[in-house]
């Protein structure tokens, strides 16, 4: 469930970014944040790298295994990284915070301590 959140906000910013449009926000940092130069990695809308990202961490529940289980938690905790990295660009860099990002650390959070969980009761 928690990784269709994330494909849910990941999916919205990677509309948001290809019409040009903006994002809707409530703390104000949205739309500064997605402008940024962090919103992309070589060329790559990070909202894309979210989507995959997410879409990987489904695949995996759909495969039984240690492997399978294995995969899920070093992608979401590539994840947690990767977004923690975002989060502090947003506050040292950028100087905004984006509502969808900051619901997007959580998710990612949850995501790869319910993977950790999986993989420790795989048998």
């Amino acid at each position: 469930m928690g990784a269709l959140a994330g494909s849910a906000v990941a999916a919205y910013l990677t509309v948001v970014h290809y019409t040009h449009t903006s994002p809707i926000c409530t703390t104000g940092g949205c739309e500064k944040v997605q402008h940024s130069s962090y919103a992309t990695l070589a060329a790559i809308p990070v909202a894309v790298l979210g989507l995959v990202a997410y879409v990987a961490i489904l695949v995996t529940t759909l495969v039984r295994g240690v492997e399978a289980a294995l995969a899920g938690v070093v992608v979401a905790l590539v994840g947690v990284a990767f977004s923690s990295y975002l989060l502090w660009a947003q506050v040292a860099r950028i100087h905004a915070i984006c509502q969808w990002c900051l619901a997007n650390d959580a998710i990612v959070a949850v995501v790869a301590a319910l993977c950790v969980a999986r993989l420790l009761r795989e048998p």
